[in-house]
């Protein structure tokens, strides 16, 4: 049994026989032409097949993974007319005398080299499209049928890569998953792969495909990015357990996709994602979640040797709130310090650094780095349904401030011209007592609430939740805590706020109905616990008389 470990781009398990996908080698030489006028001619008939063919494959796309998703086809076809692309074919052609194939073939290692040369990820990406539209013409100026593999049977296809146009190309009842040993998380085939529910795993390296045959037996886990090849029998009755779980979460995806979470009694109760960067926005959308209640912004300044620009941050808020049209982002400014440390920004060693200088402190303190975050978020916001939260509130005066720092960038963005929302949400999170205990002041102050469990578990009962040693006395049920959450809510509705719970609490299926009843109306939950939690609420009935508070 060998392991190799890549990136899983969908959240599934595929067991089988494996079939290795070897490109048909399309050998481009440079040959001189007689007749550069017949060979640009001979080169736009080629491009009017490429299109044909692209459009053939976007009403194909169009049924399986949706209008979103087949949009990468009209790219494509766009694409094939590009105006600086041909310009360049066309001028290579003419003023070299080459055939067609040999100036596609350069002019797209030029442009896709571009693209790798820039540091946006997803405009790397872009590269493969590149070459998948030009291998899509040079196979036409060839008379070549099919860029995609052929397959008799379920298998799980292996590749040094594939394109958007082979991705889509396979027959979905014959593909288990698929394992590439190149290939990048933001390429269009990785999104297709995700949409089409097919198990995938990106980035193997090249070393499997030397030791890969046709009819091998693998395991491909698109959860943890692990291809296991010939697998012994404990691995593959893993496997078949994890298919068994996750066909039952399929069947549960189906009887709640689209529908709301509504109690017996008619109460309707949002669910939504907690996510800690963009890698995990394809979970949100797979299970189904009404929103992302928590989108932890420190990946971005944890992940950094500097403090991220503006610039980098507005891409990376852009970019979910697009992922997520017409749903509810709050993301959270950003929560360092304590347990998160950043090298460069040179926090002092502190005794007690969970009650030191962190989350909305550190904002106050530095406030052109805050600034710099909120001008990135509110310039977001024109492209979704933005909500701003700020952690570790335990003040009037804290929250004041925070919010005449946003009005002072919604100022400076309006003088320099910059679009933003103007109904973005903004609200605290509640985790300490101190906010809580004040909570009929914050709320009037704010759009909502959103309990932060893990420290108010941690501040209420003093015990250190990194200390191992401290579970038995870290009750998350403890009546205390219950006590401040429902406090915090009445607060909040009495003051036209909403409230919600963001901590590992909102997990605990044991006291959904308690929350309930409390008056919660959003919990937001890994994505792994979504469906469970929205099965849960539809089976509660709030006008009978409560189980247990």
């Amino acid at each position: 049994m060998t392991i190799f470990k890549g990136t899983g781009v969908y959240g599934a398990i595929a067991a089988g026989k494996i079939a290795v996908f070897k490109r048909t080698q399309m050998p481009v030489k440079r040959d001189k032409i007689k007749n550069p006028v017949a060979e640009v001619a001979r080169f736009e008939t080629a491009k009017k097949e490429a299109v044909s063919r692209l459009r053939e494959l976007h009403k194909k796309a169009l049924k399986e993974v949706g209008e979103a998703n087949a949009q990468i086809f009209e790219i494509h076809m766009m694409m094939v007319d590009d105006e600086d692309f041909n310009e360049a074919v066309t001028e290579m052609i003419q003023s070299q005398c080459v055939n067609a194939e040999y100036a596609v073939s350069v002019t797209a290692d030029n442009f896709a080299e571009m693209f790798t040369a820039m540091e946006d990820a997803y405009m790397q990406a872009r590269a493969a499209d590149v070459r998948d539209v030009s291998n899509r013409i040079i196979t036409c100026l060839k008379s070549d049928d099919s860029l995609a593999p052929q397959i008799t049977e379920q298998v799980i296809i292996c590749a040094d890569d594939l394109a958007p146009s082979e991705t889509v190309s396979l027959d979905k009842d014959k593909v288990l998953g698929f394992v590439t040993a190149h290939g990048s998380y933001n390429s269009h085939t990785a999104i297709l792969a995700r949409n089409m529910s097919i198990p995938a795993i990106i980035g193997v390296g090249d070393a499997f495909l030397s030791q890969i045959r046709d009819g091998d037996v693998a395991i491909a886990d698109g959860f943890n990015g692990e291809f296991v090849l010939h697998p012994d029998k404990e691995a593959l009755a893993r496997a078949e357990r994890r298919q068994a779980e996750e066909l039952e979460k399929k069947e549960l995806l189906q009887k709640l996709k689209g529908k709301d979470n509504i109690t017996l009694d008619g109460r309707k109760i949002q669910v939504y994602a907690n996510i800690g960067s963009l890698d995990h926005i394809g979970a949100v959308l797979l299970n189904d979640a009404g929103g992302i209640g928590l989108f932890r912004s420190e990946f971005l300044y944890l992940e950094n040797d500097d403090y991220p620009s503006e610039e980098e941050q507005f891409k990376v808020y852009k970019r979910v709130l697009e992922s997520m049209p017409a749903k509810k982002v709050i993301i959270r400014t950003m929560d360092i310090g304590a347990d998160k440390q950043a090298d460069y920004f040179h926090l002092d060693r502190e005794e007690n650094p969970a009650l030191g200088l962190r989350a909305i402190r550190l904002c106050l303190t530095r406030p052109e780095v805050f600034k710099t975050q909120l001008r990135a978020l509110y310039r977001a916001s024109a492209f979704g349904k933005l909500g701003i939260m700020f952690p570790m509130i335990t003040s009037v005066s804290e929250l004041k401030a925070a919010l005449a720092i946003c009005d002072q960038v919604k100022r400076e963005l309006i003088f320099t011209g910059k679009k933003y929302a103007t109904d973005v949400e903004l609200g605290i999170m509640i985790e300490t007592p101190a906010a809580a205990l004040i909570s009929d002041r914050l709320a009037p102050l704010v759009d909502f609430f959103s309990i932060g469990t893990n420290d108010l578990t941690q501040y209420t009962l003093a015990c250190d939740r990194q200390n191992p040693h401290l579970e038995a006395f870290c009750d998350t049920h403890h009546e205390a805590i219950l006590r401040l959450i429902s406090l915090s809510a009445q607060n909040a509705h009495a003051h036209g706020a909403w409230i919600g719970i963001c901590g590992e609490l909102a997990a605990d299926m044991t006291l959904t109905e308690t929350f309930l009843r409390m008056g919660i109306d959003e919990l937001s939950v890994s994505p792994s616990f979504i469906l469970k939690l929205r099965d849960t609420i539809r089976q509660i009935d709030l006008s009978l008389p409560p189980k247990h508070l």
